[in-house]
């Protein structure tokens, strides 16, 4: 009898343990629509200096990140082409993140206990009044060669992150007029950046023309920069700011009814500054801070989205690579030791959902 007990006790042990294997390993890259990132709470980790993640510094400010609880990092990494109708994607010297730089944030990302997100942009260099949502060519050749730029390039960082174990990867960003080229997308892209990349993918189409993409059934999460103008009075109420975004809120929701994906913010942020609301995508420069409205946008947001079943996060642009960014006197776009921080700490300590 002791023996049958101990062997059914051991068998249950090891049942038990490969069950737990399994869910650690069955998954790629151990990522999940259920579980801990059921809900990513976010944020946007940028720099525009080849070795500005590469530093003790920045180590520092992911580790400050962590603590604020976001659980998901999303680093950017920046190619250039000179104008909208160029079609060499290249990196640019001081101002791309060196690899050596992307994978030691990765790998810090990931000794905080956060998963990462990818997310690699293409900007302009010398095309003053456009950006990368105007990139397009008159003719089939052009396109065929900046898609063949575009590939090699997006298929690169496929690759890295595949390698430094990257949950999440986002296979393009605010293409506005290349993303209108479906075909190519769903035949010439997005396969092969699963060729390479076993985690889950995302794109992240402006909050104007994201109902425009016709290629959501191939990605496991549809994405949007959520910088929706909001109201056009100076000094809103939160009541104001959730009033305003209803229309917004129901706009997202009848169209995830259609696509049936699970949506993600793959941006929004707001300066601290009085034209947050009205123009959420502007940067601003020297003006006269005004921190609470940035920490009312960013309730005005958790409040209206975070009890959607659809919604599964967002990431807030942006944190800088050095902890002590932001600031009393800052209007710019970083939450850091501003207000905005104890709102995000409040939603992001509460229970993840799923």
């Amino acid at each position: 009898m002791t023996s049958k007990i101990y062997i059914k006790c051991l068998t249950g042990a090891i049942a038990a343990i490969a069950i737990v294997c399994f869910s650690m390993y069955s998954l790629p890259n151990g990522f999940s629509l259920v579980g801990p990132l059921a809900f990513q709470k976010g944020m946007c980790y940028v720099t525009w200096n080849e070795e500005g993640y590469n530093s003790p510094k920045s180590d520092e400010s992911l580790k400050a990140m962590a603590e604020t609880g976001v659980n998901c990092v999303q680093i950017v990494v920046t190619w250039y082409q000179e104008r909208v109708d160029s079609f060499i994607i290249k990196r640019v010297d001081g101002r791309t993140p060196s690899d050596p730089s992307l994978i030691r944030a990765i790998k810090k990302a990931h000794q905080c206990g956060m998963y990462v997100m990818l997310k690699p942009h293409v900007d302009l260099i010398k095309d003053e009044g456009n950006s990368r949502m105007d990139i397009g060519f008159s003719d089939d050749g052009m396109w065929e060669k900046w898609f063949s730029e575009y590939r090699n390039f997006i298929k690169y960082y496929a690759k890295l992150a595949e390698e430094y174990g990257v949950e999440l990867f986002c296979v393009g960003t605010e293409l506005s007029y290349a993303a209108t080229k479906t075909d190519v997308w769903k035949n010439s892209i997005i396969p092969s950046v699963r060729k390479v990349f076993s985690g889950k993918l995302t794109y992240a189409a402006n909050w104007d023309d994201y109902q425009k993409v016709k290629f959501w059934d191939d990605l496991d999460y549809a994405g949007i920069d959520a910088y929706f103008p909001l109201v056009i009075q100076n000094d809103p109420t939160l009541a104001q700011l959730k009033e305003a975004w209803k229309k917004w809120a129901a706009e997202i929701e009848a169209w995830q009814s259609q696509i049936k994906k699970p949506v993600l913010f793959t941006e929004c942020g707001y300066c601290s500054a009085d034209t947050a609301p009205k123009r959420p995508w502007e940067e601003v420069f020297s003006v006269k801070p005004n921190l609470q409205l940035q920490a009312s946008c960013y309730r005005a947001l958790f409040e209206t989205f975070w009890d959607k079943p659809w919604f599964k996060g967002v990431y807030w642009w942006a944190w800088n690579t050095y902890a002590g960014s932001g600031g009393e006197n800052n209007c710019k776009f970083t939450p850091q030791n501003k207000p905005a921080i104890e709102c995000l700490k409040t939603f992001y300590s509460q229970e993840i959902r799923g």
